[in-house]
């Protein structure tokens, strides 16, 4: 451990309570390097008690997915492509928190119509988590939606390029758990919700949070500056 003054496991057992917490350290310089729709970066000059460390920083709208599973305990996925990763992958309808002052739960009952032309009258939180906080700032909330009903019409054609043809597939939850388990699938909101929607309904539901539950981790990352502005085209 280069640097280190005292004994190399002085430090390395943790006797707290194993939560996250915030515990931001000073910023002492800040250079913009790319500023986006969704997302920009900026390189950060950061004190660690002391020692200067250099770390580029996403700063992220953040986003919402929906774990919709209907009456037969299937869950819904989409098929899009997704041009970083050269790869078309299975996912639960998702978007981004870029309508300044939507709720994100409205902000995901509206993705689960325009990605897949269903509603649903049940909602709860199901799981929170930071996508690659090592890089990024982005905060994804995952909602499970139940009672399902088709809209009017069907799905309302409002995307374009990777999301004008999202074809869905309905996928027995055992089966969804089995794939992510498997790396048959891997998108994060995928393996994140369907993992986290099995293990509630094996414990009853009883994990599940309102919908309008407190979100600390994207509270804090709003509050400490590391979310780009929501605009929406």
């Amino acid at each position: 451990m280069r640097g280190h003054s005292g004994p190399l496991d002085a430090d390395e057992e943790w006797a707290g309570d194993v939560v996250d917490t915030v515990e931001p350290r000073p910023v002492i310089d800040s250079i913009p390097r790319f500023e986006g729709r969704i997302w920009s970066i900026r390189t950060d000059t950061v004190d660690f008690a002391g020692h200067h460390a250099v770390r580029d920083v996403q700063q992220h709208l953040g986003a919402v997915a929906v774990i919709a599973i209907d009456d037969d305990d299937r869950v819904l996925l989409i098929r899009q492509y997704r041009h970083p990763v050269a790869m078309a992958l299975f996912e639960p309808p998702a978007g981004l928190l870029d309508v300044a002052g939507e709720a994100p739960h409205l902000t995901a009952a509206r993705e689960l119509a325009e990605e897949s032309g269903y509603e649903a009258s049940t909602w709860h939180v199901l799981v929170d988590f930071l996508n690659s906080p090592g890089g990024s700032s982005e905060a994804i909330r995952v909602y499970l939606a139940r009672d399902l009903q088709p809209i009017s019409g069907g799905r309302p054609y409002t995307g374009e390029a990777e999301e004008l043809h999202l074809p869905r597939a309905w996928v027995d939850l055992d089966e969804a758990k089995d794939l992510v388990l498997t790396g048959r699938i891997g998108s994060p909101t995928a393996v994140c919700g369907i993992l986290a929607a099995w293990a509630s309904k094996a414990g009853g539901w009883l994990s599940l949070r309102p919908v309008d539950a407190p979100w600390p981790a994207r509270d804090t990352v709003i509050a400490h500056d590391r979310v780009n502005v929501a605009r929406r085209d």
